[in-house]
């Protein structure tokens, strides 16, 4: 752990192992994320970590009364500021905690949306954090802790000069989280006209995804020479980018780096995102970044899914697997990993940061599109001016010629264009 700076916070990371609780990861291995998550933040430092297991969640302040007092001399004795806590927290069971301990108390979902906050760059990303902090601190009140420096800004729950009690009910919040929809409307609206312009242009979207700090923007970089914040730290990128590439076959389309996942996201933030990653949600093709290195690859490849799952993106989109940071890996352990993918149609084995595997990448993203779009042709009457001009601006006309009675289009389309275009303005004509 980094040296303490005078302007940090002094932080304590405790994860609560609950005995015969259902896991997907080791103790220690949530616990390390949980400390990544806290340097993720700026103006804290970690001071201590620890596992804490327990039997059963105290329903007053989620550890026995002999653990809270063992942990509060820790603490004091650490001259410790904030605890963060790698689980959920009931209001009561953090008023407790904070009276016990007489410093801050955040839980995970505190600590991810204090980490969105002083990330989000975009207007409709502060929104979309204003909102998910606002549901989250409905149920809870947000009390004054002046004696903890605040060097930046955020939401207010790590506290800082001037910070006083919130003197707002529900229906102050409830006011608003309605004031903030109407200005994310908005945002949204103007989103959408953008994401219209594009869908006039045929280029096929690319999302990127995977869990926070595969490398997601490292490969978007180098795919694209594009310089998205690229940093070996958890959710470095929240707001979505886009950029067209050009493939190597001279094909054009649209890469999509995305916010990462993370196990226990937030439901608000599942929520609040949304919105933010309807790329992913349309996209043709799904690149799943996964940081091949990481001992927990396979737990993070299942939250993915999980989430994925959630958003409501389509199970027949094409998805393509990216084991990223190849680097990492050494003799028999890298070999084993390049005998794994080799047996797979859908894996591509990458290391964004050497540039290593990303002309077979291109070649598979060229591939899994090329099933995507067929050429076709098709014969209109003079009479169908409105279906002339949708395919037109569609951008599907490879050629036109006029013959006597119509127009015979040469087409480069999507089953989905095709139907689009067979339930809208070609409904009268015959498929």
């Amino acid at each position: 752990m980094r040296e303490i700076e005078v302007a940090d916070t002094c932080a304590w990371v405790l994860h609560p192992e609950i005995q015969n609780a259902p896991r997907s990861r080791a103790a220690e291995t949530a616990l390390e994320e949980a400390v990544a998550l806290a340097v993720a933040l700026p103006g804290l430092a970690v001071a201590g970590a620890e596992v804490v297991r327990i039997s059963k969640p105290h329903p007053g302040q989620l550890f026995g009364s002999g653990k809270v007092a063992e942990l509060a001399e820790r603490l004091h004795d650490a001259e410790v500021e904030l605890v963060l806590i790698d689980g959920p927290l009931s209001p009561v069971q953090q008023r407790n905690l904070e009276k016990a301990w007489k410093v801050k108390i955040l839980d995970r979902t505190g600590l991810i949306l204090e980490i969105f906050s002083d990330r989000a760059r975009t207007r409709e990303g502060v929104l979309q954090v204003e909102m998910a902090a606002l549901s989250y601190q409905r149920t809870r009140l947000v009390r004054a802790w002046t004696h903890l420096e605040r060097q930046r800004g955020g939401l207010g729950f790590v506290g800082g000069p001037g910070e006083t009690q919130i003197e707002a009910d529900r229906r102050a919040i409830d006011d608003q989280l309605g004031r903030l929809r109407r200005q994310l409307e908005k945002v949204v609206r103007t989103r959408t006209l953008h994401r219209a312009a594009r869908k006039k242009v045929p280029f096929p979207i690319v999302a990127l995804v995977g869990y926070t700090n595969a490398g997601k923007s490292t490969l978007f970089n180098r795919m694209t020479g594009a310089k998205v914040m690229a940093k070996d730290m958890l959710f470095a990128t929240l707001d979505p980018t886009m950029r067209r590439v050009t493939l190597a076959t001279g094909r054009e389309v649209i890469l999509s780096d995305t916010v990462g996942f993370i196990s226990d996201l937030p439901t608000q933030l599942v929520a609040a995102f949304r919105a933010t990653l309807e790329e992913v949600l349309e996209a043709d093709l799904i690149l799943h970044v996964r940081d091949i290195a990481d001992a927990e690859t396979e737990a993070q490849a299942e939250d993915v899914a999980s989430i994925m799952g959630d958003l409501g993106v389509n199970e027949d989109v094409k998805q393509l697997e990216v084991w990223n940071k190849l680097d990492l890996l050494e003799g028999e352990a890298r070999e084993t990993v390049e005998t794994q993918a080799g047996r797979r149609d859908d894996v591509l084995v990458t290391s964004a940061l050497t540039g290593q595997g990303l002309d077979a990448l291109t070649e598979a993203i060229e591939a899994a599109l090329a099933e995507k779009s067929f050429d076709e042709a098709l014969e209109l009457p003079f009479s169908a001016g409105r279906a002339r001009a949708w395919l037109h601006d569609q951008g599907v006309v490879l050629s036109e010629e006029t013959g006597d009675t119509g127009f015979r289009l040469e087409l480069r389309w999507s089953g989905a264009q095709r139907d689009k275009f067979h339930a809208g303005p070609g409904a009268d004509l015959s498929p």
